[in-house]
Order: structure tokens, then sequence, then C-alpha cells
């Protein structure tokens, strides 16, 4: 097994330039990404290379609501992990950041996500060490004490696909959403205005019973107002919520990972450990990283406050039979 040890990098650029160097090795061919995780963060940016994008995640309403706003995915399926459809062999590469320590079981979901992959296919794995004092804090402190959630980025729009094969779906996933949203936009002021027009009767005294003993109905906003309404107001997209709760299974650490790898027969390509989470707290001043150094140093060193996160780029060899030495 490799273990390449070299300074920090930004995972999101490394895993996408793996991706598009993956990508053009194989020319004349769709690229099919399994992006694990989809309902949090961001996905690769590959550029103009043609590819298939395809989400899974639990099925939590917050997670539901950022996977359907997100315009890279071709396709989607939330729920257990251990059951969502992934076909064997049918992806290239496969990018699972910050999930491997929220999910459950997650020994199991990584031989779906390997068994997933073409043989020669990439694994891109970004996770927080359960090994090192800031996973400890993690795990161990009240919620509103530990260090809140990874931040997500802006991800840059992916540009115009090359071939006319490409441009053609590209526009038509665009006109296709855009009316979709636009159809949403015209919907939800028709629902509000029924919902105000219910309040006020309801504060009236109705709908109920009248005088005549008859249900009443609610009174109608007029066409030429909800058409108004529907061109001034905005859709705003829904607030950021917070990560789903780590649970740091003992897979979920350097150690751990590259276990998985020599017993599953996969080769580490490229390993790295970065301070992501303290240095968005201010490392070397925050609170946060001066409780990781007193964790590390009541540890005896077997909890590390050098890193918070681990990257990993894992290929999974061409021949199942081959062993890694």
């Amino acid at each position: 097994m490799t273990d390449l040890r070299t300074p920090p990098v930004n995972g999101g650029d490394l895993f996408s330039e793996r991706a598009r160097q993956y990508a053009i090795e194989k020319p004349l061919q769709r690229i099919h990404i399994l992006e694990a995780g989809c309902g949090w963060g961001t996905g690769l940016n590959l550029g103009d290379l043609e590819c298939q994008v395809t989400g899974v995640d639990t099925d939590t309403p917050e997670l539901r609501a950022h996977t359907c706003e997100r315009p890279d995915l071709d396709t989607w399926h939330l729920g257990d992990l251990r059951t969502v459809p992934m076909p064997p062999r049918a992806f290239d590469v496969v990018h699972a950041s910050y999930l491997i320590e929220r999910a459950p079981h997650a020994e199991l979901v990584l031989d779906r996500f390997v068994a997933a992959l073409k043989p020669g296919g990439l694994l891109l794995v970004h996770l927080r060490d359960r090994n090192s004092a800031f996973g400890f804090l993690d795990r161990k402190l009240p919620r509103w004490l530990r260090a809140p959630g990874r931040r997500r980025r802006a991800k840059p729009p992916r540009a115009p696909r090359a071939t006319a094969r490409g441009s053609t779906r590209g526009s038509a996933r665009g006109s296709t959403r855009g009316a979709a949203r636009g159809a949403h936009a015209r919907v939800a002021p028709a629902r509000v205005a029924h919902a105000a027009a219910e309040t006020a009767t309801d504060t009236a005294g109705g709908p109920g019973p009248g005088a005549g003993g008859e249900l009443q109905a609610p009174p109608q906003a007029a066409p030429g107002a909800l058409a108004r309404g529907a061109e001034s107001a905005p859709v705003r997209p829904p607030a950021p919520a917070p990560p789903p709760r780590a649970i740091y299974e003992r897979v979920a650490s350097r150690q751990g990972m590259q276990w998985y790898c020599v017993m599953r027969g996969l080769v580490i390509a490229e390993e790295y450990t970065s301070r992501q989470a303290l240095d968005s707290l201010g490392a070397g001043t925050s609170l946060a990283d001066a409780l990781c150094r007193l964790v590390a140093l009541l540890s005896r060193g077997r909890l590390t406050a050098d890193h918070s996160e681990v990257t990993l780029v894992i290929r999974k060899p061409e021949n199942r039979f081959a062993r890694v030495i």
C-alpha cells in the first residue's frame, strides 16, 4: 500500500484535479460519478468534460432540501446507504466528503462504494479523523460547545459542454429545471394567499357552520393579485442547515482507512492530513486549539493535535485477484 505524506492541500481542488486526470485518460467515454453525501457540501468540478453525476445520502428534510437545490446532479437517491440503489461496477469515481464519520455501519457503506466502482476507479475520501484530538472533542463535547459544521462553499457553475450532444443535454436540463422553478414561483404565492385567507376567515369565526348550518368557503384572492405577487415575490433558497452529527466509527480514522484498504486489496495512491477544522476556528489562538493540545498531552500521543482531517485518493485495482505488496 502506497503511503504518500505531503503538506496539506485543499481536498476539494485535489479531488477535482484527480477526477479530471482520470477522465482525460479515458477519452470518448462519459465518466460516471457517485456523489456520496450529496445532501451537504459541493461536488467535483470537471469543467467541460462529459460526466453523469448520481447522488446518494441519508434522507432527512435538511439533506433533501439541499439535494433538490443542486444543479450538478443528474439523479439522486436518498435513504439508508445500505440499501439505496448503487449498481455494481457502474461508477468511475466515488466522491465521499465528510460522510464516513457520520454514516452508521460505515464499513458496510464503504463496501458498497467499492463494489459500485469500476476496476481502476477512484474512491475519493475526506473525513475527520476519529483518532485526532479534535475528533475526540467533537464526539465527547455537547453539541453547543463543539465546533460549527464545515462551511459549505459555493461551487462554480459547470462550464458548457464542448460537444453538440452535451450542449443539448445541458440546455435541456437547464430549461427543464428553470421551468420547474418558475412553476414553483407561480404556485407558492397562491398557497400563501390561500393560507392567509383561511387564517382571516378562521379568526372571523369560520370556516365553520354559519347561520344556516352550512360550511362557509374561504374567500378567494383575485387572479390579478396572484399574478402580481408571483412576479414580485422572489423564491429564496433554503437556509444552510447544520451538518448531521458525526458518529465516528472505528474505520473513520487514518489508521482505520489504512486497515480497510489493506483488507480489501485497495491502493492508497495519495494521503494528506490537514487542519481545516482547527484553522477555521483560528488555530493557535482559539480555545479549541488549546483543548486539542491538552487532550493530546493527556493521551500521551495516542490522540494527535497535528491534524483534524484526512484526505485519501484510493484506487481500485484493475485485477481483483491482484495483491497489494
